[in-house]
């Protein structure tokens, strides 16, 4: 685990960031509301110095003509309703749906595009599988799904809320999509491929985007819960609440770093998390599902993620075909994590690699685009450096240098490239 303190300080430097973004061309970023800020104890009372907060970085972004894109849950809860049981207590989707009508109410004049949740897969894999988010369990395969369920109905009740509402502006989620291809053309290693597909992307995007989980993709669902000896609950209205929104949803944000290669695996589960960088040391092993593998084709950044642009078209291509009814795909993550290495304030980082990275997939996107792929947008991620969830500070992503000890932000050469490219698109 990590000290998130101080961060990039975005709280107190939200303005010099969002000029930033605008003095480089800039014409959109992604923002999250915290929970906590609006509803210290995730209901009842208001905390107005949160709501005061957020009119305030909403009316800065406007004033420099980058469009808040604005993220509901993003990765954290309010303490209370963790402590609940989070995701997994359904009285906690009844609050969140409760936060988002707030929000809507409040900030729908200014805000036109909304997301609900940031990778469900990311944070119930983290919670419950992988073990880096708290309560940092590990190999629960039931609690992990039976989370994916019951975000993808929180998802669907505040989509619905959204249209019966009336809100100008559209409504989406973010996945996080990351294929998985089979590490040799077998059987078997095809079969391990299917199922970590199901696991990871096919049953969140069927709830999403069909209105319900396919048959295909319960087969595969109900084998991995039967390995794990775990079980998987709905409740009446359920599956009304999410073919509804699946009707009515307006974008899909997708979120895209690498793919995988896997190959059968039948021994227990055992996971090691690269969060420091120490390259070659990932371990995924888990039971019913398959075991990770590296391609010695295929580059890999210092935390052992693949860099294989091919996954981005592959897997456009795989939801025009497979989910006619997406509408239109916001790309609102892709980028490189990099150990930056910072030399003096009049010298630019040379980030190479990281433009390298962002080049190869955007050349992937105007592919699928050419090919009938609706993308409506493109977020590098990210603005400025951060703190990473599971990896801390050594993993940089930002088009800007942050000395987090003075909080003083440098253009790296990543930053002046993609300046240089949005000028040649808006021209």
């Amino acid at each position: 685990m990590y000290d998130p303190d101080p961060a990039s300080d975005f709280y107190h430097k939200y303005a010099e960031d969002i000029k930033l973004a605008h003095d480089f061309g800039l014409n959109a970023i992604r923002i999250s509301i915290s929970w906590t800020r609006i509803f210290p104890k995730g209901y009842g009372k208001i905390e107005q110095r949160g709501v005061d907060y957020y009119h305030q970085l909403i009316d800065t972004c406007l004033k420099f003509g980058v469009e808040p894109f604005v993220t509901l849950h993003h990765f954290d809860s309010p303490y209370e309703l963790y402590k609940t049981g989070d995701w997994l207590n359904r009285k906690n989707i009844d609050y969140f749906v409760e936060y988002a009508k707030f929000c809507f109410k409040e900030f729908s004049s200014k805000v036109k595009k909304w997301i609900t949740i940031n990778e469900p897969i990311s944070l119930t894999n983290g919670q419950y599988v992988t073990g880096v988010f708290p309560p940092c369990e590990k190999y629960n395969i039931e609690k992990a799904i039976q989370c994916e369920h019951n975000l993808i109905l929180a998802h669907a009740k505040v989509v619905n809320e959204f249209k019966t509402m009336n809100i100008p502006g559209e409504i989406g989620i973010v996945h996080v999509l990351e294929p998985v291809y089979p590490i040799v053309n077998s059987a078997k290693d095809q079969y391990a491929a299917d199922l970590q597909n199901a696991f990871n992307l096919y049953f969140l995007l069927d709830g999403t985007f069909k209105g319900h989980y396919g048959k295909d993709t319960m087969t595969l669902i109900q084998e991995i819960l039967d390995k794990n000896n775990a079980s998987l609950y709905f409740q009446d209205g359920d599956q009304e609440q999410i073919s509804r929104a699946a009707e009515q949803i307006d974008f899909l944000g997708m979120n895209y770093y690498q793919s995988r290669f896997t190959k059968a695996y039948d021994g227990e589960s055992k996971i090691f998390h690269n969060g420091t960088g120490s390259k070659g040391t990932s371990v995924f092993r888990l039971k019913g599902i398959g075991e990770n593998v590296s391609n010695k084709d295929i580059p890999t950044t210092d935390w052992d993620w693949n860099i294989y642009p091919q996954g981005l078209y592959d897997m456009l291509i795989k939801i025009k075909e497979r989910y006619p009814n997406y509408n239109k795909i916001y790309i609102t993550e892709n980028g490189m994590g990099y150990k930056d290495q910072f030399i003096d304030e009049h010298t630019p980082i040379d980030d190479q690699p990281r433009i390298d990275y962002i080049k190869q997939h955007l050349e992937k996107i105007k592919q699928a685009i050419d090919d009938g792929v609706n993308v409506n947008g493109y977020f590098v991620w990210s603005l400025q450096d951060m703190f990473s969830w599971a990896n801390g500070y050594n993993k940089r992503y930002g088009l800007f240098y942050v000395d987090f000890e003075s909080q003083k932000r440098y253009p790296k050469k990543s930053a002046y490239w993609f300046h240089k490219l949005s000028k040649t698109i808006y021209e």
